[in-house]
Parts: C-alpha cells; structure tokens; sequence
C-alpha cells in the first residue's frame, strides 16, 4: 500500500470514496462545496490537504487534513478533519497509514498537535484511536451559520 498525496487525476476514484464516507456519516455535500474542497486540496498555497492510500493502482481510502494557527503553541495544529478507508480493506492497515501519514505531515512542518473528532458510535474506528493517540476530554460545542 502506498500513501500518497492526491493529484488531480484521482478525482475519479476519489470520488467515490468521498460519497462513501458521507453515506457512512448519513450526510449530503453539496457538488459546489465537493469541487470546492477538491480545488483547495490541488493548490499548494492552501493549507488543506488530500493523502490517499493507493493499493495496487486502485485507490482505497483518503485522510483530509488542515493546518492552523493555535494561541496555545507557537506550531500550527494539524486538523484531521476526514478520515475513510474502503469498506473492505477495513482492519488492513489503512486508517493507522493515513493517520500516521497526517503525523509525519505535521512533524515535517514544524506542527505541535494532531487533532480529530469521531462519532460517539465509531466505536471500530475508536479501537484504532485509542492506540494511535489520547482523547482529550473536551466535548464539542458548535453553532452553525450557513
């Protein structure tokens, strides 16, 4: 399996990926928003990036991942936002090697802290996190505006 960042003719097979993962989360993106998001990932000034795990051409999962200023350390956080690993290549390593491709990303670039929200009942993705990093025991508050 190799990680990778997206290029612009993975959009095709991204894609796909993408719908899964709103299914999976029972949401509806918007065409306007998803091309949006995909236009951020391919300009390199942007601070939004798309990593996909690619196995044997064919691509099996995607981590979405944004870097930002924090008043609390002087190094930018890096926000996992998305995280999807095809359904059947589940339990095979692909979510820890996009995570761990997200860490390596934020260690390059000098970021201090790798963070990410789950669903209470990801309970299977939970079994990963719990190894891979510590829970915060912050609870998420939001309002949204649009």
């Amino acid at each position: 399996m190799n990680i990778r960042l997206a290029q612009a003719q993975d959009y095709a097979q991204w894609f796909p990926l993408w719908e899964g993962y709103q299914a999976f989360y029972k949401t509806s993106i918007s065409e306007h928003v998803t091309q949006q998001t995909w236009a951020r990932f391919m300009n390199p000034a942007e601070p939004m990036h798309c990593a996909v795990a690619e196995h044997e051409g064919v691509l099996v999962g995607f981590v979405h991942y944004i870097f930002h200023r924090s008043c609390w350390t002087a190094g930018d956080y890096v926000y996992l936002q998305d995280l999807f690993a095809a359904p059947e290549r589940r339990d095979k390593g692909v979510g820890r090697a996009l995570i761990e491709h997200v860490y390596a990303a934020a260690r390059s670039q000098g970021g201090s802290r790798v963070h990410w929200l789950t669903h209470e009942s990801n309970t299977h993705a939970m079994k990963l996190y719990d190894n891979i990093a510590e829970k915060s025991g912050f609870i998420q508050y939001r309002k949204l505006m649009a």
